[in-house]
C-alpha cells in the first residue's frame, strides 16, 4: 500500500501526467489478484483548478457598513466578468447574506465570488450556527434574507467548516450554456 501511495503522488506531482486510464490500471496492478473476494472500484479525477480570473476573494470586518463594502465589490466585480445583468440580482442576494454574517460574526468574514459554469457566491463567517429561513409576519421588520436568496438563486445552502460557516449561493450565467 505504501509503494502504491508513493507512485500516485509522484504521478499526481509529475510535469507530464500519466491518462487517468493508465494510472488506475497501474495502480490496479500494483494492488495485485490476492486477497479479493468481490469487485473493486477505483476512481481517479484530474482537478486542473481556477483560472485566477474567475475568482474572487476578499476578507471584510464585521460592521455595518460591511453589506454595502460588499455590494461595490460585486458590481464592480460582475463588471469586470461581464456579468452585468446579474449585478443588481447579485447585489441583493450578497447583501442579505453579508448582513446575516455581520450580525453574527467575531472575526472578518469573507466574501469569494466564482464564474464557472455558474456564477457562485460564498460569505463565510466564524459563527458554526447555520442560517435557516425563517417565515416573516408582514409586521416583522427582518427575517426574509434567506427567502429572498431562496427565491432569487438556482441553488443556495450553508456549510459548516472548521473555522465556521459558509453561506453560498448559485446563479445560472447569462445566455447558451459554455457561450458568453
Amino acid at each position: 500500500m505504501e509503494r502504491l501511495c508513493a507512485r500516485l503522488r509522484a504521478a499526481a506531482s509529475g510535469a507530464t501526467p500519466l491518462a487517468l486510464e493508465t494510472l488506475c490500471d497501474e495502480a490496479l496492478g500494483m494492488l495485485g489478484p490476492g486477497g479479493r473476494d468481490g469487485d473493486v472500484a477505483l476512481l481517479a479525477a484530474r482537478f486542473e483548478g481556477l483560472l485566477p480570473e474567475t475568482v474572487a476573494y476578499w476578507y471584510m470586518a464585521p460592521r455595518p457598513q460591511t453589506a454595502g463594502q460588499a455590494r461595490r465589490l460585486t458590481r464592480r466585480t460582475l463588471g469586470h466578468w461581464g456579468l452585468d445583468s446579474l449585478v443588481e440580482t447579485t447585489e441583493l442576494m450578497v447583501s442579505e447574506v453579508v448582513a446575516n454574517a455581520v450580525r453574527f460574526a467575531s472575526r472578518p468574514i469573507t466574501l469569494r465570488l466564482l464564474c464557472t459554469d455558474v456564477l457562485r457566491c460564498e460569505v463565510g463567517d466564524d459563527s458554526p450556527v447555520v442560517p435557516r429561513m425563517r417565515h416573516a409576519r408582514l409586521s416583522d421588520e427582518g427575517g426574509r434574507g434567506l427567502f429572498l436568496v431562496d427565491q432569487l438563486a438556482r441553488r443556495w445552502g450553508a456549510t459548516r467548516v472548521s473555522t465556521g460557516k459558509i453561506v453560498w449561493f448559485e446563479q445560472p450565467l447569462p445566455g447558451p450554456p459554455g457561450v458568453r
